[in-house]
């Protein structure tokens, strides 16, 4: 597996206010993005958002295997 680094400077401005991020790595920057889709489409519709992203990659997983849904 590949050692993905980041290295950007992030400003993001909303009516309420606005912040910086500078996030270093993809964990960082999905991070950011999730709460800034959050601040932009509310929870539930991030969530649908988020779902139809993961849609396009079935079976596709790392880690330990899912033994809750047995």
């Amino acid at each position: 597996m590949a050692t993905v680094t980041i290295d950007a400077d992030i400003k993001a401005k909303w009516p309420e206010g606005h912040c910086s991020y500078s996030p270093g790595s993809p964990e960082e920057l999905a991070i950011i993005g999730i709460d800034l889709l959050i601040r932009e489409l509310g929870t539930e519709a991030a969530q649908t958002f988020i779902e139809q992203i993961f849609e396009k990659y079935p079976g596709e997983h790392s880690g330990t295997p899912d033994t809750e849904k047995a």
